[in-house]
């Protein structure tokens, strides 16, 4: 791991504390201590590391103005991943970035809120039309759901024993960027856009 553009200073490292329900649910707090702390300042003498970049990764774990600067430091041709933890309502030029936005079944409620509809399908549909230019909705057991402009497609999981689900949606956005930066694309259609593979049980 490059960690040229680490930034060390000031206050403690961020915090997410989990609890975990008897079914393996989380609940999460989080003390964002540092990462409140990340400047749009900060992305602009970053420029180097985001010209150099395929794919960039964020949630909402630092302030959404330094990740609207992210958005705007993108070179052309690059993805832009948003998890949008813990949910917040976001502008206009930050959601026509994301391809693809990724949500759980929380977060889709919670963004689309009274319009949220009926299953995933609906979530995800409600979704694109605020404007991302794709759509991945996590279901826990049930896999996940992608969805672009066209096609709206399920995509199983393995099976698992869950005893603690901490770190899952990390886990599956970051493996899903970096899948996204070898040049793999979401399932479409029953197939993929562009090259490589990325179905059966993998983000």
């Amino acid at each position: 791991m490059d960690t040229a553009g680490v930034l060390v200073g000031g206050v403690a490292t961020g915090v997410a504390l989990i609890t975990v329900d008897p079914s393996g649910d989380n609940s999460i707090v989080v003390s964002p201590g540092a990462n409140a702390r990340l400047t749009p300042q900060d992305i602009r003498a970053a420029g180097g590391l985001l010209a150099a970049a395929r794919v960039v990764s964020s949630q909402l774990e630092i302030p959404l103005e330094t990740v609207a600067e992210v958005v705007r430091g993108l070179r052309p041709g690059a993805r832009f991943v948003l998890n949008p933890s813990p949910p917040a309502p976001l502008p206009a030029e930050v959601l026509a970035a994301c391809d693809p936005l990724v949500v759980n079944e929380h977060e889709a409620r919670e963004i689309l809120g009274d319009d949220a509809g009926d299953g995933p399908e609906e979530w995800a549909r409600g979704l694109l039309a605020l404007g991302p230019r794709s759509v991945v909705i996590t279901l826990g057991a049930a896999g996940a759901l992608t969805a672009d402009g066209s096609d709206v497609v399920r995509v199983p999981s393995p099976k698992v024993d869950a005893v603690d689900t901490t770190g899952a949606g990390d886990a599956f956005t970051a493996a899903l960027g970096w899948r996204l930066g070898l040049g793999e694309e979401l399932p479409v259609g029953g197939g993929v856009r562009g090259t490589g593979g990325c179905g059966g049980g993998h983000p």
